[in-house]
């Protein structure tokens, strides 16, 4: 999801759309990585912002927008198209990565040779298992190092169980396609489990498991997995551009432009890549830098579409002018300094508006997974709403109320679901936990205790330690009030601040889980908008039948920044809001996607806008592999 909705300005009254023609023929949005296709009308209405008025906001740009890469949320190769996809229902853009297999000190299961193994890779879904993928048959060997690879999608939000079954296949069945291969007939050398984050997070990207029978007893040998983002470049290209002279569309006062890329295939389709923000009544405008990875624009000499619009908040964006050109070009124009003229709608007339390239430089964008496997971390940290308009616990209405029959209430769905997640990303996996809104047995109204009341840290062991913290809590204090976040908010930020002076390799989230209104709105706006410059973002679900509109506001996804008290702007969008109720009803979606669908996102526009890089590989020093050539 990007911030592109309502929001933008709202002055202009809907106008005539004029169609583009030829260089408005329909644009086929194509999303290959998942099969996907839609179409949209001629202009702006169906691309990225069209569908709703107040699209304002850029998107598909890079590091430096609201957009700052999320693709699946993990810095994606079109975020414009996911953006699209989103907007529309669909789910397509991941990370796809390369799996590699080998496997070590094997049973051998021959009398007269060695076994010769396949190994078979599986994803869980729902308690069933989906073959996704053989190896060959390596013949006569205990130690092999399978060639075939498997391809599969890393999704952040979710959690990804993999199954590795490992098979001695028989001699009789040496010529038959593995693919043809009957598994029954087949010996069994052993299987081996993990989660595909597990992989991810390896220093490495490499997970060695224990291989064990279909009991779960161990059994001899072992295998390693090994995952790679597949085969693209890192570099991108990063714009700065400003326009003189442009045509007014408007007549009581000046248009307010914006520019669209989009990428040209063989058949001439322009595809959408990304798009600047609206700069508001003025004919000499100049944008934000723009940052177009090699994924987006494909090769330097590449045809690109540049459209230069005036937003109407309607939708119905006019065209101001349009030139076809490509990222080396550009690079030419940046370096004479000229401008490029627009054209007219089919490319007839030359137009007086020109095309300025102020800033062109090259550099390397790092992925969501580059960060992660290089030792950086996400923190994470909870805080739960005991405020008495939850219902009383003992009773089966409240929405705290522990069902003996082990059925999870809405508090517990939400801390396990995000928890169990994020727990692989967090290595000693202790997490802060805090409640708000209740009576202490001894003391006043607290909006910010330690649920560990224990040892009174505000650490628990793991997600089974917030649920046991949780379950305790609720029968040691008494339900008050009033809702308060801006504590609870204060407390995680000086806890990310804390970090961020001795390292840069963490980054924090914090998951609310409430049933109602707020009533500190201001306090918890200003306690927000300070900690946009903290790496921190912060996740809230709203459970129960309440009214959330007030929730929505500190979601920036309307394309509209928080404002603190004092008129300060928040640096970056790090609050996502879900209500539960919303989301279940849809059944598309789990909650816990939809929270954690824009955390890469907001974790790389942090690390990017403040210049923080992956840690370099460490490699251990190895002798060479082969002696030295003899000196002459």
């Amino acid at each position: 999801k990007y911030a592109l909705l309502p929001g933008g300005s709202s002055r202009k009254q809907s106008r005539g759309f004029l169609p583009l023609n030829s260089f408005s023929q329909q644009v086929r949005i194509q999303a290959l990585e998942g099969g996907l296709a839609a179409e949209s009308r001629s202009g702006m209405g169906g691309c990225f912002s069209g569908d709703v008025p107040g699209g304002t906001e850029a998107v598909g740009g890079g590091a430096t927008g609201a957009a700052a890469g999320q693709g699946q949320g993990q810095g994606g190769p079109n975020e414009a198209l996911d953006h699209f996809l989103q907007g529309h229902g669909l789910r397509g853009l991941y990370t796809p990565l390369e799996l590699s297999f080998s496997a070590s000190k094997l049973r051998d299961m021959d009398a007269l040779s060695k076994s010769d193994p396949m190994l078979v890779v599986y994803t869980k879904m729902d308690g069933r298992l989906e073959e996704i993928g053989r190896t060959e048959v390596i013949l006569n060997s205990l130690e092999p190092l399978w060639i075939t690879k498997t391809m599969i999608n890393y999704q952040f939000e979710i959690v990804q169980p993999l199954v590795f079954r490992i098979y001695d296949i028989d001699t009789k069945y040496h010529n038959t396609p593995v693919k043809m291969l009957n598994l029954a007939q087949q010996d069994f050398l052993g299987e081996a489990f993990c989660n595909l984050s597990e992989i991810v997070t390896k220093f490495n990207h490499s997970l060695s498991l224990n291989l064990r029978n279909g009991s779960g007893h161990a059994l001899q040998g072992t295998m390693t997995v090994h995952a790679e983002e597949t085969a693209s470049s890192r570099m991108a290209v990063e714009m700065t551009f400003h326009c003189l002279n442009l045509d007014n569309k408007d007549t009581f006062s000046k248009s307010d432009p914006f520019l669209r890329v989009s990428r040209l295939s063989e058949s001439a389709v322009a595809i959408p890549i990304c798009k600047t923000e609206v700069i508001n009544n003025n004919l000499n405008p100049v944008w934000r830098p723009i940052t177009l990875t090699s994924q987006q624009y494909s090769s330097r000499d590449d045809p690109l579409l540049v459209e230069c619009f005036d937003f109407d908040a309607s939708g119905n964006h006019e065209l101001m002018g349009a030139l076809q050109t490509t990222i080396a070009q550009l690079e030419n124009l940046y370096k004479s300094k000229a401008g490029a003229n627009f054209y007219s709608k089919k490319g007839q007339k030359k137009l007086k508006g020109q095309l300025f390239l102020d800033t062109f430089q090259e550099k390397v964008q790092h992925t969501f997974l580059d960060y992660i496997s290089s030792g950086f971390e996400l923190n994470f940290m909870v805080a739960v709403d005991f405020t008495a308009s939850n219902g009383d616990p003992r009773t089966p209405q409240s929405l705290h109320y522990i069902d003996p029959s082990g059925r999870l209430n809405s508090y517990q769905q939400a801390i396990l679901g995000v928890s169990e997640v994020l727990q692989f990303y967090d290595k000693d996996r202790r997490f802060p936990a805090w409640g708000f809104g209740a009576k202490m047995p001894q003391g006043p109204v607290s909006h910010c205790f330690n649920l560990n009341a224990i040892t009174n840290d505000c650490e628990v062991v793991g997600f089974e330690g917030i649920m046991s913290a949780y379950s305790s809590t609720l029968y040691s204090v008494s339900l008050s009030g009033p809702t308060l976040f801006g504590p609870v908010i204060n407390k995680a930020a000086e806890i990310a601040s804390h970090s961020a002076q001795y390292g840069n390799n963490r980054y924090f989230v914090l998951l609310i889980i409430t049933d109602g209104v707020i009533t500190d709105e201001q306090e918890t706006k200003d306690s927000i908008v300070r900690a946009s410059d903290l790496p921190l973002s912060i996740l809230i679900v709203g459970v129960g039948n309440a009214d959330f509109t007030q929730m929505r506001t500190l979601d920036a996804d309307l394309g509209k920044r928080l404002q603190s008290s004092t008129g300060r702007v928040a640096t970056r969008d790090i609050v996502q809001f879900v209500p539960m109720r919303e989301v279940q009803a849809g059944g598309q979606v789990t909650v816990v996607q939809s929270l954690l669908e824009e955390l890469p996102g907001q974790f790389l526009e942090y690390m990017r806008t403040r210049g923080i890089k992956p840690q370099p590989p460490q490699h251990a020093s190895a002798p060479p592999a082969y002696p030295p050539p003899p000196q002459l």
